[in-house]
């Protein structure tokens, strides 16, 4: 059944519901900071936990969840990653004290880090190769919709208490789930190998190590930083288990990650593309107060002149999955890369006015939907093969999800000291240009033509060997 159309319109609309229910809760949670802080008592090192936990366990739960889909069904995955994203809501919502709060962030995030990825395998499971793209790229451009939803729906929510942000959450995983059981197929069982227990292990410590290192890395004081006992412990945890975890992954009978993932000039270039992608979308963090900077507005209004980058995500999102059916992957991907490039390479050209503002916000929002909407997904699921695509779908998270951290940890430190607020932060961007021009030449490992009909599995190491 892995490539027969199969009621597509109810099966998009149950994975959109829950990808847009994950998606809010990360934009949402916003407007309850002040309350939280309020009530809890809680200084603004604590405070951003409720952030910080929740990036932490979204990558943890991503490789993990979307490799069981492919050993035990996308189905039971989805309704369990739904489940336990609600479960998490609960528990914020009537947490006593702060410690519980975060641990039910840490419940929420888990099973949100499944959603996306599986929501992806199943969209590969139920249609053919060439309707793959619109499909994808309607449900990246959710995170667009959510970006505009989740502040004026949380402002909203807010008046009634901060806990019925999270409260909202259940009524829609309810519904989502019961409908789950009604139009996803269940997706066929793969028990290939005992499950691989040590890499799921070793792949937590060395997520956890390496995000809370980076998190504390000031990167403005290097030396300082990477010698002080709040870091430097951590980031050498995390490069301890990174061979470690590709040892084990190589002798797994059923890795978390399978390393023949990585042997392909595609899936490589899929991974490199996605670690710049991640890069790039956490420089995007910093655009409201390089307009703050530069052009002397308060917060607030900065946060409204992102709408157009926003706007162009949305847009950008399906149209990139409309033309990944009709002209093939390479071109998408080129014309990503080179939009992405030339908006972040604008901000710090001249003097930044306003019509440049927008335009280059316009040009990285467009360049940003055709690299973490659709096409990398895209690839993936096609060159990782039916048995794989959770499997990949986790990988390419876990890329996405390296580019964002090291972005988060070394762009403020640029742009301080870069100079002044705006002319700081427009520099920090140039960087990230130069990583996409540098990376350009891996988007000739693409197809120039839309793909074949038929998934060709990359080999196992074994096969590879015979």
């Amino acid at each position: 059944m892995s490539n027969r159309p199969l009621k597509p319109a109810p099966v998009l609309a149950v994975l959109f519901t829950g990808v847009l229910a994950a998606a809010l809760d990360i934009a949402i949670v916003g407007p309850a900071l002040p309350a939280l802080q309020q009530d809890f008592g809680v200084g603004d090192r604590a405070l951003s936990w409720v952030f910080s936990i929740y990036i932490l366990f979204n990558l943890i739960g991503a490789p993990l969840i979307a490799k069981w889909s492919d050993r035990y069904g996308r189905r039971r995955l989805y309704v369990a990653s739904v489940a336990t994203f609600a479960a998490g809501s609960v528990i914020v919502a009537a947490a006593p004290a702060f410690d519980v709060l975060l641990a039910g962030r840490a419940v929420q995030a888990f099973g949100a880090g499944g959603i996306f990825p599986v929501a992806s395998a199943v969209v590969a499971d139920v249609l053919p190769i060439e309707r793959r793209g619109r499909a994808l790229g309607l449900i990246g451009a959710v995170f667009g919709v959510a970006f505009l939803l989740g502040p004026l729906l949380g402002g909203l929510l807010l008046g009634f208490g901060w806990p019925w942000l999270f409260l909202i959450n259940v009524p829609i995983a309810l519904g989502v789930i019961a409908a789950s059981y009604a139009v996803l197929p269940p997706g066929a069982r793969r028990r290939t190998g005992r499950f691989d227990a040590a890499g799921a292990a070793v792949l937590a410590i060395l997520l956890a190590a390496g995000a809370l290192g980076l998190n504390r890395l000031d990167a403005q004081r290097l030396p300082d930083a990477l010698t002080s006992i709040d870091v430097w412990p951590f980031l050498v945890a995390a490069l301890a288990a990174l061979p470690l975890f590709w040892a084990i992954e190589r002798r797994a009978s059923d890795p978390v990650v399978p390393t023949a993932l990585l042997r392909g000039p595609r899936l490589r270039a899929v991974a490199a593309l996605a670690v710049a992608a991640g890069l790039v979308e956490a420089g995007m963090v910093f655009l409201p107060a390089l307009a703050v900077g530069a052009f002397d507005v308060d917060p607030a209004t900065a946060s409204f002149m992102m709408i157009p980058l926003v706007l162009a995500l949305i847009v950008g999102a399906p149209t990139a999955g409309h033309l990944l059916d009709r002209i093939g992957p390479r071109p998408v991907i080129q014309i990503g890369v080179i939009a992405t490039a030339a908006g972040l390479g604008l901000f710090g050209i001249g003097s930044l006015g306003l019509a440049k503002f927008y335009t280059a916000a316009g040009l990285v929002g467009l360049g940003l939907s055709a690299l973490l909407g659709a096409p990398l997904r895209y690839v993936m699921l096609k060159e990782a093969g039916e048995s794989r695509r959770g499997a990949g779908q986790g990988l390419l998270t876990l890329c996405l999800g390296a580019g964002q951290l090291l972005g988060a940890a070394t762009i403020g430190g640029i742009a301080e000291s870069a100079g002044s607020a705006g002319t700081g932060y427009a520099a920090a961007l140039w960087p990230l240009a130069a990583v996409l021009i540098a990376a350009f030449p891996l988007t000739f490992a693409f197809e120039a033509r839309p793909q074949a009909s038929r998934d060709v599995p990359v080999q196992d190491e074994a096969e590879g060997r015979s």
